[in-house]
């Protein structure tokens, strides 16, 4: 009986066996999910950061990127084509490296990483064959890269060889290896548009134009080549002093505004604030007065300007009454203004060279003087009213350059007049004292010329008694 129910049993179990292997089986996915919102420590961005493309994954990071990948690689599968370390390391303008890591040209960065990531997984077997042609895939920054295949083994995306292919594998993407960066279109030309900046402000130097110094214009006006600097003086260009009361000048569009002022004045602006220490400095130039308009307006005319800012710590020193006058705070910004543009190489070789050097400001007809002193350049006529250069090339285009210092300036006071000196009454005799009133009443009521001689010749003789 036992044995009979054993094997009743047995053959029960081997009629279900079919049906227990015929349900879907259910793993734990090695792929990340985008419901936990966390990145599987599979996942190819871990593997990016790990790997031996430690340039490009530097890049990643300064870029502000990993949010926006994690994102990416929660919905589907990425693509990255990593340049090799030499192509980011060596083989790289540093001109164009340096344009990548400034702070401004953040956008520009992303952008230039971003077209380099395909959200799409494309491994080395979907390229596309010789005789197919080029195949387009849509990156991450919106550009389009093309797969092309030359010869029996050698694949391209774009302009770069594919020199590793399969370098990492996970379940949610792959990484290729390529020779060289990929720079798109949009990019270069915001470096072009920078780089020309700085280029145009050297300019062939040729005679100065002849002026009519009642009307400040030019007595033969000439054409001005776009690029070239403005032939009148910035003092000219200069809106009218704050007790009139200016109206906003008027923005970059007319025939003689080669330059968006507005906008680098602005970029320059918010480069304080991301730069921290230059709040009241920026807070002057926006909400006090209308020297951030005027400063655009003078750059989209061709004009060049160096700011020297003092920080916050300096700005705190300043009293109620050298603010509280009309027009104070632009006056005192005015004198911080160089129309000229100076780095801090620049301005530290002149003092290095020359000793003391006398800059220009805007506020005529004072001007800034600078030394050399501790390895650093120091602005100011006296120990009293002094400042060094603090934060050096906070924001350097090619027209506007700003210069941190850690000090207010004011200017020299003018030296007050002479007058004329009088002896005093005391130090005279009483006889003398006496002459010299009779003298000078003599001389402011006088009769006639007869009676004027004879009353002269009348105090000669009594003087000399």
């Amino acid at each position: 009986m036992d044995s009979f129910l054993y094997a009743l049993s047995f053959l029960l179990f081997l009629s279900l066996l079919p049906f227990h292997t015929a349900l879907p089986q259910k793993f734990p996915s090695s792929s990340s999910s985008s419901s936990s919102g966390q990145i599987n420590s599979n996942s190819i961005l871990v593997a990016l950061l790990d790997s031996h493309y430690t340039e490009l994954a530097e890049l990643v990071e300064k870029a502000l990127l990993l949010q926006k990948l994690e994102d990416t690689v929660g919905l589907h599968n990425i693509t990255i084509f990593a340049p090799r370390n030499e192509a980011l390391e060596r083989q790289l303008d540093p001109e164009f490296k340096r344009f990548l890591l400034e702070p401004r040209n953040l956008n520009s960065l992303q952008t230039l990483l971003m077209y380099h990531i395909v959200p799409k997984r494309i491994g080395s077997t979907d390229w596309p064959t010789a005789n197919s042609g080029p195949l387009p895939h849509r990156t991450l920054s919106d550009h389009h890269v093309h797969l092309t295949t030359n010869g029996p083994a050698k694949k391209t995306v774009g302009l770069a060889e594919i020199v590793r292919p399969d370098d990492v594998v996970r379940p949610d993407g792959v990484i290729h290896g390529i020779e060289r960066l990929m720079i798109p279109r949009s990019v270069q030309e915001d470096f072009n548009r920078r780089r020309n900046l700085r280029d145009i402000s050297a300019v062939i130097p040729e005679g100065a134009p002849e002026v009519d110094p009642r009307t400040h214009r030019l007595k033969k006006p000439a054409p001005v080549p776009a690029g070239a600097p403005p032939v009148l003086p910035i003092y000219d260009a200069m809106a009218p002093g704050p007790s009139l009361a200016p109206a906003p000048a008027p923005g970059p569009g007319g025939p003689h505004h080669h330059f968006n002022g507005m906008r680098q004045v602005k970029d320059f602006i918010h480069t304080l604030l991301h730069y921290g220490g230059y709040n009241e400095m920026a807070d002057i130039l926006v909400n006090l007065t209308s020297l951030a308009t005027e400063m655009g307006r003078l750059v989209s005319e061709g004009y060049v300007l160096t700011v020297l800012a003092p920080n916050d710590e300096a700005m705190a020193k300043l009293t109620t009454d050298q603010l509280s006058e009309p027009g104070a705070p632009e006056q005192i910004i005015y004198y911080h203004i160089i129309p000229e543009y100076q780095t801090e190489e620049s301005m530290y070789n002149a003092v290095r060279r020359f000793g003391k050097v006398r800059y220009d400001t805007l506020r005529l007809p004072h001007k800034v003087m600078a030394q050399e002193a501790d390895g650093s350049v120091k602005f100011g006529h006296g120990e009293e009213v002094s400042a060094y250069l603090f934060d050096p090339d906070i924001y350097t285009d090619g027209r506007i350059s700003v210069q941190g210092i850690d000090g207010v300036l004011f200017p020299p006071e003018e030296e007050s007049k002479t007058e004329p000196k009088t002896v005093p009454k005391t130090a005279l005799g009483d006889s003398e004292l006496r002459n010299q009133e009779a003298y000078q009443e003599l001389l402011h009521q006088p009769e006639s010329k007869d009676d004027l001689h004879a009353t002269n010749n009348t105090f000669l003789i009594s003087i000399k008694c």
